[in-house]
């Protein structure tokens, strides 16, 4: 039996929701909220099957709350960790998190706190959990249980497998008895298994949320290109909308595309400045720009939930992460919508997605050389050393593109020749060059603000370079954060300091000394079964682009090893099959409208005049006429037969 803190005995029955209403407000719990609170408090393994938005940080919060020690929360989201951190602080509840970026004295002094019972939630990337300073502390800590967000990461066969998550098994061996939390939002059966043998459950014990999401219209859009798709679905569906694109220079120039047709738009890539994508994110999410177009960069801990809709502007390579993009629209239970554009190349594009991320082994034995002379590592050298890898200066010298390189980073690493990191984060630097002299003559409004605070912060400041943190001078000056980094960029373009935003950077260990390439041996459980697996997931999404008549949902559901009894009435398939009724003098004027409009030749559909007719009817009306013969479509421009 655990021990119980503030909470009348674990035997009776509203302790938890007790525990829910005091610091969420809420009166009773959602879903399979309590089934899996209920299996974790009474001390069993326990993997939760719950989608986006289910609410799965209250199924470990409440009962770590109820327990003894600290609960250890494993997440490789940086962002999520703060907010929630943030958030459980507001509440009251004592909370800390170790990330990339923190300085050794800060992560020592969070250890610490833990081991004295300061803290009741400890957040880790991780990469974090197989340092040395974490084990050893970990030793003398009294720990409730261990909680796993997206487990799907820990297990080869999933979509988005993580390396670092192995150690998790190591980890779970530390802690003896203490049950372990797996939460994942998307996992088909064979993941739901090796999840569950990865992290060595005394036995099975799944517990599963319906993957349907009712309130969510799943559609295919075919269009000639993403312009025409876009000006026609971004009228029809209003509200704050996420659009994924799988290259960063195309969410650019969508953004820029839609800004200049009057959209209120912006964008988002993992090569964007830290600070840039924080306050980009945050304009998005207070609804001062209404749509974010990004890479899957994009989304993962977002706490959004009146997302209205969801755009894919090319085809996702499983249906795992399209379930899990598209789920991020609707969580407030909301009508919202999930369109995929088809412009007829999609088949194209997912066998190419499929040969990049399984090259020939023979340039996978190549790249492990370059990356070798890159790091100027000997033969017979390198073992357990760790070194700075810049991929894209990398690429340039050895020409190579970084789509072809980091799959193949993923691949040296499963086979056990590497280790690679890209989430350690760096500290804000600054060093001003001018003179004081200078200074006061070209520093006005907010600059000088900011300028009278780092000359009484910082120290040394004019000899040489001195870490910052933009946060901490918001909170100082009351200048927003995006304010204070685009107003130190353009002092930095002009020469009068030297800023160097925060930024991520990659790192790069050998597990073992340095081969030749030809030595390389990549196993059949990381290539060929991989490989096979992976062709699957394409197939299975080629399916559901294919197929114009199965309902979407049903499709989704069986792919996840769930049966829906019923069509969905709820997305474009089931639509085709609803009766449609249209009066015959409404039928007949929306008719003779169209007739006379596209009496001079073509037109897009979305420029005709016919705002005074219900959508509805002129969708029947267009998809009669076109299928009588007397209307030709070509992506959205009509003409007459």
């Amino acid at each position: 039996m655990h021990e119980t803190k503030d909470i009348p005995s674990p035997s009776a029955r509203d302790w938890a929701e007790g525990l829910l209403h005091k610091y969420w407000g809420y009166n009773s719990f959602r879903g399979i909220q309590r089934e899996i609170i209920d299996s974790i408090y009474a001390g069993n393994d326990t993997l939760g099957l719950m989608p986006t938005g289910g609410g799965k940080s209250i199924t470990f919060q409440v009962p770590a709350l109820a327990m003894t020690g600290t609960c250890i929360v494993v997440t490789p989201l940086i962002a999520l960790m703060k907010d929630q951190v943030a958030h459980l602080r507001q509440l009251g509840i004592k909370a800390t998190a170790i990330y990339s970026g923190m300085k050794r004295d800060k992560i020592i002094a969070a250890l610490e706190n833990c081991i004295l019972g300061d803290y009741k939630f400890l957040y880790l990337s991780p990469e974090r959990l197989t340092s040395e300073l974490f084990l050893t502390k970990l030793r003398h800590m009294k720990v409730s249980f261990l909680c796993i967000d997206e487990a799907h990461c820990i297990s080869q066969w999933g979509y988005d497998f993580r390396p670092s998550y192995l150690a998790l098994g190591d980890i779970r061996k530390e802690l003896d008895d203490k049950p372990v939390l797996a939460l994942t939002a998307t996992a088909t059966p064979e993941v739901v298994d090796d999840i569950q043998d990865k992290l060595l459950f005394k036995k099975k014990n799944v517990f599963r949320m319906s993957f349907s999401r009712p309130n969510l219209h799943y559609s295919l859009f075919h269009a000639s290109t993403d312009e025409v798709a876009l000006s026609h679905i971004l009228n029809k569906y209003q509200g704050p909308t996420i659009i994924y694109a799988n290259q960063r220079q195309k969410t650019e120039d969508i953004a820029k595309l839609l800004s200049l047709k009057g959209y209120s738009a912006t964008f988002f890539h993992a090569g964007l400045p830290d600070l840039e994508k924080d306050y980009r994110q945050r304009d998005w999410q207070e609804d001062k720009v209404r749509i974010m177009v990004s890479t899957n960069a994009f989304g993962m801990g977002i706490d959004k939930p009146d997302v209205r809709l969801i755009v894919h502007l090319d085809p996702p390579d499983s249906l795992e992460r399209y379930y899990q993009e598209a789920g991020r629209a609707g969580r407030d239970g909301q009508q919202s919508y999930a369109v995929l554009i088809c412009k007829g190349k999609e088949i194209t594009i997912l066998q190419r997605l499929l040969q990049r991320s399984f090259p020939p082994k023979e340039k996978i034995q190549q790249i492990y050389d370059h990356i070798c002379y890159f790091l100027q590592i000997a033969e017979g050298d390198g073992y357990e050393r760790t070194r700075e890898f810049n991929i894209h200066e990398f690429c340039i010298n050895f020409h190579h593109s970084f789509s072809e390189v980091h799959p193949m980073l993923s691949l040296l690493e499963m086979s056990g020749y590497i280790r690679f990191t890209d989430e350690e984060e760096t500290v804000s630097r600054i060093h001003i060059t001018a003179t004081r002299s200078q200074l006061y003559g070209c520093i006005h409004g907010m600059a000088e603000t900011l300028f009278n605070h780092l000359l009484r912060r910082y120290t040394g400041i004019f000899q040489e370079f001195v870490f910052i943190d933009e946060e901490d001078i918001s909170l100082s000056t009351g200048l927003a954060v995006k304010d204070i980094y685009e107003t130190l960029v353009a002092l930095n373009q002009r020469h009068i300091i030297r800023y160097i935003p925060r930024k991520r950077i990659p790192y790069l260990t050998l597990t073992r000394p340095r081969v030749e390439g030809k030595d390389i041996f990549i196993p059949s459980y990381v290539y060929e079964e991989r490989y096979e697996r992976q062709k699957k997931r394409i197939d299975s999404v080629v399916d559901y682009i294919c197929d114009d008549s199965a309902c979407r949902t049903e499709q989704l559901l069986a792919y996840f090893g769930e049966k829906l009894n019923n069509i969905c009435h709820n997305c474009d398939n089931c639509d085709a099959l609803k009766p449609q009724s249209v009066p015959e003098s409404v039928y007949d004027t929306i008719e003779q409208d169209i007739r006379t409009q596209l009496s001079d030749g073509p037109q897009y559909a979305f420029n005709l005049n016919l705002s005074q007719y219900s959508p509805t009817d002129i969708e029947h009306v267009i998809r009669t006429l076109t299928e009588n013969g007397d209307l030709i479509q070509e992506g959205f421009q009509l003409k007459i037969r």
